[in-house]
């Protein structure tokens, strides 16, 4: 099959669809300016002070070393300068039309919701939403970015962001929420994710139809299973839905 006939047979089946899901990892954003973790040139490719990046996102790290570790959150993991590409805005327009049913991200970025996506299932969490260890109030990424050191609570409590930390699990209710998507979708479109997290990219063994479009630059273990497989860029398919 050619890249033209490929090309048009996920457009047909766009057509067709009206129950379908998107799985979307780092290379949904690297389009829009941010780094993504695996990659020659991400962010695990670089080195912060004594540690690697892995280890400072990490539960324990974040115990033990929280000024160290909100200096390199805000350096590191906050983007708002960055804007929407072409594959959050179709999908967003694709779910106006009541077509896409939900975008399951594994981003923290909230572009999604930036770009017009309503059913947006977060499952690492978002750098927007930050909350008191201490009392549970909820605080904007503002008071992240407005503060220096440990950003504090007006009960003394530390603010931390609402991001799933290495060494932690993800929300049970969000997850149970992506596999019933999945489950019921009649095509799942996966982009820009090595599935190579788990338990996230266990998600995939729940899809039961026949129109599991891969989207990634690089291999994934899930190649073989894809019915349509496309080795791009995210922005140069989804550039071709109107």
């Amino acid at each position: 099959m050619t890249m033209t006939s490929e090309i048009a047979q996920f457009l047909r089946w766009l057509e067709e669809s009206d129950n379908i899901v998107f799985f979307g990892g780092a290379g949904v954003s690297t389009e829009s300016g941010i780094p993504d973790f695996r990659s020659g040139d991400g962010l695990y490719s670089q080195k912060y002070g004594s540690y690697p990046p892995e280890v400072m996102l990490s539960h324990s790290f974040f115990m033990q070393h929280q000024a160290e570790f909100y200096r390199f959150y805000r350096e590191k993991m906050i983007f708002l300068e960055a804007k929407p590409n072409v594959t959050h805005r179709k999908l967003a327009e694709l779910e106006a039309q009541g077509k896409v049913k939900a975008v399951i991200t594994q981003n923290i970025d909230g572009l999604h919701q930036q770009a017009g996506s309503k059913k947006v299932l977060e499952l690492h969490g978002s750098v927007h939403r930050n909350y008191c260890m201490k009392c549970g109030k909820a605080y904007g990424i503002e008071h992240i970015l407005n503060t220096e050191g440990v950003p504090v609570c007006e009960c003394g409590g530390v603010v931390r962001p609402d991001v799933v930390l290495y060494e932690e699990g993800l929300d049970e209710e969000v997850m149970s929420e992506a596999v019933q998507c999945i489950a019921n979708a009649d095509m799942l479109i996966i982009g820009g994710t090595s599935l190579a997290v788990y338990p996230a990219a266990g998600l995939v063994q729940y899809y039961r139809g026949d129109k599991l479009v891969l989207i990634n630059k690089a291999t994934t273990p899930y190649d073989r299973f894809a019915n349509l497989l496309f080795k791009n860029g995210l922005g140069e398919i989804f550039s071709h839905v109107q």
